[in-house]
C-alpha cells in the first residue's frame, strides 16, 4: 500500500472532531502528529485515506475505534516529578498547613500514564504516612489509564525520582522484567484512576485540597479554559490549591482563584 498523506480538508475534520469531543484545539503545527499517530489505524482497517478513516469514526458503527483515535491524539509526554517546584510547594507549604482530622485529597487531572499521581502519592506517603489520604488520577484516554493502574515503567523513567522514594516505593524488575520497575502495591492502592473528560460535566468526585491541572490548558481555547477551570474550581475546598503548568496562565480565565506564585493558585 502506498504511503497515505493527510490533506488540509481531512486535517480540518479531525481538528473539529477532537475539539467537539475533548475541547482540544489542534494548531496547524499538529498536522504531522495527526498523520503519524493515526497512520497505523488506516493500515489496520485497510483504508486508503484519512477521509475514509474519519467517516469510519463518525459512522457510529465502531465506538471502540473512536476511543482508540481519541487516545492516540490526546496522549501527552509526562514523567516523574515534572516541574519539581510544585512538589517542593506541596511538601513545604501545603502539607504542613493542612486541616487535621479529615482525609487529604489530591486530584491529578489529565494524568496520562500515571507518573504525576504516583509522584504526588510518594510525597503524601512520606509526609502523611497511614493517616487518611487519597490521590485520584484521571484522563480522557483509557489506554494510558490502563498503563497507569499497572504502574510498570521502563527503567529510563526513573530519572527525577529521589533515591529514597526509589528505595521505598519502586521495585526493580529481574529476569524477564529486567530493565523495568514497578510501583509498590501499597502505594498503588492509595491511587485511584478513572476516565474523566474535562470537556463534559464532571462526575461526582468529591472535594479536593489540591488539584494538579498541568500542561493541558495549552490545548484549549479561552472559552474552554474558562469552562474547565470553573468545573475544577467547584471541586476545590475553600483554601484549596490549583496547580497549572509553568507555561500556562489563568489571566482572564477566572476571578475565583488568587495567584500565590507562578502556576500556583488558591481558592479564596
Amino acid at each position: 500500500m502506498p504511503t497515505v498523506t493527510i490533506n488540509d480538508k481531512e486535517f480540518s475534520q479531525f481538528q473539529k472532531l477532537l475539539h467537539q469531543i475533548a475541547g482540544i484545539s489542534l494548531s496547524e503545527a499538529k498536522k504531522p502528529l495527526v498523520h503519524g499517530r493515526l497512520a497505523k489505524r488506516l493500515k489496520q482497517h485497510q483504508l486508503n485515506s484519512y477521509g475514509e478513516y474519519f467517516r469510519l469514526l463518525t459512522s457510529g458503527r465502531q465506538p471502540d475505534e473512536l476511543q482508540i483515535a481519541v487516545d492516540l491524539l490526546t496522549t501527552n509526554e509526562t514523567y516523574f516529578f515534572r516541574e519539581p517546584r510544585h512538589f517542593d510547594f506541596l511538601r513545604e507549604k501545603i502539607l504542613p498547613n493542612r486541616k487535621p482530622g479529615r482525609q487529604f485529597r489530591v486530584w491529578s487531572a489529565a494524568c496520562s500514564s500515571g507518573e504525576e499521581p504516583y509522584s504526588i502519592a510518594m510525597h503524601l506517603a512520606d509526609h502523611l504516612g497511614d493517616t487518611p489520604w487519597e490521590v485520584i488520577g484521571s484522563d480522557i484516554s483509557t489506554r494510558v489509564l490502563e498503563k497507569a493502574r499497572v504502574g510498570h515503567y521502563p527503567m529510563e523513567r526513573i530519572e527525577g525520582i529521589p533515591p529514597h522514594f526509589l528505595a521505598e516505593h519502586c521495585l526493580k524488575g529481574v529476569g524477564s522484567q529486567e530493565g523495568t520497575f514497578l510501583i509498590d502495591g501499597k502505594l498503588r492502592s492509595r491511587v485511584n484512576f478513572m476516565q474523566v473528560n474535562l470537556n463534559e460535566p464532571l462526575p461526582k468526585l468529591g472535594e479536593f485540597d489540591v488539584v494538579f491541572l498541568r500542561n493541558v490548558m495549552i490545548y484549549f481555547d479561552l472559552e474552554m479554559k474558562r469552562r474547565v477551570v470553573s468545573r475544577v474550581t467547584s471541586l476545590l475546598r475553600p483554601g484549596g490549591y490549583l496547580l497549572i503548568g509553568h507555561s500556562e496562565s489563568l489571566n482572564g480565565v477566572t476571578d475565583r482563584l488568587v495567584s500565590i506564585m507562578p502556576a500556583v493558585y488558591r481558592k479564596s
